[in-house]
Formats: structure tokens, sequence, C-alpha cells
């Protein structure tokens, strides 16, 4: 025996640890090491049977007891401390991975799968102008839908008929299979291949709806689109999908939204970006100048000498936000001076004027300079002299 772990070691808990502690850490090693998930780990293998024993005896309040005073000598039928170990007789593997592990090992949980089930959600799409994501639109979207069939209200069944009990499974929705495996017999769960879970057989199907117990049919719904939506999100509308089965709630449906491009604006979050053309005359002399918002046109002064690629921003001109419409982003606006590529005689003129005046002040102020400086050296040159 001194060559066994600690089963408090093995699954990695305290001594005082909780049953629900000690299942969810049995859960998390016994995932891990499952041969399922090793196939042909041999130490995988041996650490899967070793956390299982251990969850065997700590799960138990009797056997936990006995291990907790006499440790791995509880067990041992040579120690005289208690008995043996009894391996896995008396314990139900079955109900251990169904009620642990779910689905993983090729079976559903043992919950009852003929009960109230939520039907499913439907996805459908709707596109939309820039504008309209701004500031929120109504749409209305047509999609086919299901609803229970008025002849046989949902059964499935031709009227003065009606399901039977499933002889598969007894009307359970379950069938249990036995197999044998590496620690001994286990039970498997799974849903009744002949009535899907339902626990019931239509033998006499309604001809409306060929048994289904539903009918399609299309069907028009207003759709709220709310201010401030982004390209690729999605609204959800409570039971609008499809219907439950035994009385579930109908499933959702998802609307993902696509927005246009906008042929001058651009979305970032909840802020736009654009570029705005000004002439050179208005960026050297200054100008009021109009500029393109989501809201319309606004005016806009910009100052003498302003150079291409001034940035500006207009506080509150950009998209509002999804919580509340009323707190908007910013509109950021690059300002473009425009060359003009074809050009007068008299314009040509008038610049190549210009550009005299530029060249001919720039010389003035270099003589200027010059001849400052070169006063200044005659001035040292003297001083120095006398």
């Amino acid at each position: 025996m001194a060559d066994k772990r600690d089963y408090y070691e093995v699954l990695g808990i305290q001594k005082g640890a909780s049953d629900a502690e000690i299942k969810k850490a049995y859960r998390q090693v016994a995932k891990k090491y499952h041969p399922d998930m090793n196939p042909g780990n041999a130490e995988a293998e041996a650490k899967f049977k070793e956390a299982t024993e251990a969850y065997e005896v700590l799960s138990d309040s009797e056997k936990r007891a006995r291990y907790d005073q006499f440790g791995h000598a509880a067990f041992d039928p040579n120690s005289g401390a208690g008995g043996g170990f009894g391996g896995f007789d008396g314990f139900d593997m079955g109900d251990m991975f169904g009620d642990i592990f779910g689905d993983m090992f090729g079976g559903r949980s043992s919950r009852k799968t003929n009960g109230p089930m939520k039907g499913a959600n439907i996805k459908s799409g709707i596109r939309v102008s820039f504008e309209e994501a701004v500031f929120g639109t109504e749409k209305e979207l047509e999609i086919p839908l299901k609803d229970e069939c008025k002849e046989c209200h949902g059964t499935g069944a031709q009227p003065g008929t009606t399901p039977e009990v499933c002889t598969k499974c007894g009307g359970k929705g379950q069938v249990v299979y036995t197999q044998q495996s590496l620690f001994g017999m286990v039970r498997n769960v799974q849903t009744c291949p002949d009535c899907s879970g339902s626990g019931k057989i239509v033998k006499h199907k309604c001809s409306f709806c060929a048994g289904t117990g539903y009918v399609k049919s299309k069907k028009k719904i207003s759709v709220t689109v709310p201010a401030g939506i982004d390209n690729g999100q999605n609204i959800r509308m409570r039971e609008k999908g499809e219907p439950g089965t035994n009385g579930g709630p109908r499933g959702d449906l998802l609307i993902t939204i696509l927005v246009d491009r906008h042929p001058k604006f651009q979305r970032q979050e909840y802020d736009i970006f654009s570029t705005e053309p000004i002439s050179f005359t208005q960026a050297a002399l200054g100008s009021t100048i109009s500029i393109d918002t989501i809201d319309g046109k606004v005016d806009y002064e910009i100052k003498p000498g302003t150079q291409t690629d001034t940035k500006i921003k207009l506080k509150g001109k950009g998209v509002p936000t999804l919580r509340n419409k009323n707190i908007r982003g910013d509109h950021y606006v690059t300002l473009v001076v425009e060359v003009p590529d074809k050009l007068t005689k008299e314009q040509k003129d008038i610049l190549n004027q210009y550009d005299q005046t530029v060249t001919d002040s720039s010389r003035r102020a270099a003589d200027a300079q010059g001849d400052m400086f070169s006063s200044g050296l005659g001035h040292k040159k003297k001083k120095k002299k006398f």
C-alpha cells in the first residue's frame, strides 16, 4: 500500500474538500486522462484508473471516513484495519459518467429528453444604408415560419387517432445500453432512435402536416433597427424562431445587419471620418467653407495659411451610441488643398507675378541679412584695430 498515492493528492484537492469540489476535481482529471482521449497511452490509462479509484472512495461518505482514519490500509484485507477494497462492485459507472460527463463518452446525460424543449433559432439578414444604420429605421422581413398544425394540433397524428407510447424506450425518450469496459460494466444512456426522444410513436400520420405537427408559411415581421448599429452586428428577436417541442417555447430570430458603404464617410466605432477639398486661395487667405456631415452641411471657418492634411474635429457629429442615442461620437475631417491642373493665361500671369514678388521679397530679405552680417564683421574689425 505504500506505493499508492494519496487520494486527495490524486484529485488535487484538500482533505476537507466538499462533495461538489471532489466531483469537479474528478471531472477535470478524468477528462484529461480518459482512454478515449488518449488511445494507446498506458500512462494516461493508469492515471485515469487511479483517479477513478480515488473518486470511488472519496465520493462515498462511509468509505471516505474510513480512508481519513486508516488511509489505504482501510481497504487492505491483510492490514486488519477495516476490510478490503471492493473495486467497483455496487458502483454505478453509468450513472457517474452520465452525471459528470454528459455526452462526452457517446451518450446523453441522464436528464429526460421528452420534456419541454425550446425550438431552434432562425438566422436571417437585413441590408440597410449608412444613414439608416446611423439614425435607425424600421424594416420588414419576410421569412418562412412553422406553426402548429390546425388539423392535428401539433400531435402529428391523423385526426381521430392518438400517438402511441414508444415500445423501445417505454415512453421515456431514452434507451440504456450496457457494455463491458476496462473498469467493468458501463451503462450508457442515449436518446431513443425510434421516437427521437419524444417517447411517442405516430403510426397514422396527419395528412395535412405529414406527421410533423407543424406547417410552414411565409410571414412578414417588422424589425426595429436601432440607431448606431454597425455592420455585422445582430438583432435578437425573442421567440420568433422555430416552435418548441412538447410545449417548449419558440426559438429566437437572429438578424445580421449588413450596412452599405457610403461614398464619402467612413466609420470607426462611433466616429466618422471624411476628407474635404479646399482651394489654394481658401487655404492661403482663409475662408468659411461648407463641410458635409451625416446631419447635413456645416459651415466652418479655416484660418489663413491652412496646410493640406490639416485635421479638424466636429464634436458630436458622429454616430449615436447603442445605449443612448443622444450620446454621439465625433466627425474628423481632413482638409486637402487642391492644385488646379488647368489654368488660363491670365491666371498663369497672376501666379507668375505672385511667384516673382515672393522671389524678390526673399532675395531682399537675404541681402538685408547679408548686409547686417557684413556690417557686424566690419564693426568688430574696426574696434579690434583701434
